[in-house]
């Protein structure tokens, strides 16, 4: 009984401290349909966070294993599923910034920056910057 308490108590401490960070696997959901796009798995490198697509959702009329042609960088022409799509991200004043996010729909690469939310920490706001302009996506916890 006294290993079992233990052992439920550990695994409390854990799921609490794991909930508290973004390193982990993350549901994209389309801003604009509401429907799941991926799954990105966000991890550390070198003391920047990065991210990249361990899965996509796709309909039966679209291109199953697609290439992000519309790339103008080094993904170019790269497959789409495990491609690296946040890149260089720092955690600074509460929220990870000063890094990119590159939208494999349309090749283009925007300015971004994340967050938990603060009343779920099981949902990510995904903020990308073209100059003013800005669009959030909200991502849910794979657990």
């Amino acid at each position: 009984m006294k290993h079992t308490l233990v052992i439920l108590l550990l695994f409390f401490i854990s799921s609490m401290i794991n909930a508290q960070t973004v390193m982990g696997k993350w549901k994209t959901i389309d801003d604009e349909t509401g429907k799941e796009k991926s799954i990105v798995e966000i991890y550390e490198e070198s003391g920047k966070v990065y991210g990249k697509v361990i899965q996509l959702f796709r309909e039966p009329q679209e291109e199953q294993n697609p290439i992000c042609d519309k790339c103008e960088d080094d993904r170019k022409n790269q497959l789409v599923l495990g491609m690296q799509i946040l890149r260089e991200m720092q955690l600074k004043d509460g929220y990870y910034q000063a890094g990119t996010i590159c939208d494999p729909k349309n090749g283009k690469v925007y300015k971004c920056e994340f967050w938990l939310d603060g009343n779920d920490k099981n949902k990510l706001q995904v903020r990308g910057y073209w100059g003013f302009f800005y669009r959030t996506q909200t991502w849910q916890r794979v657990f």
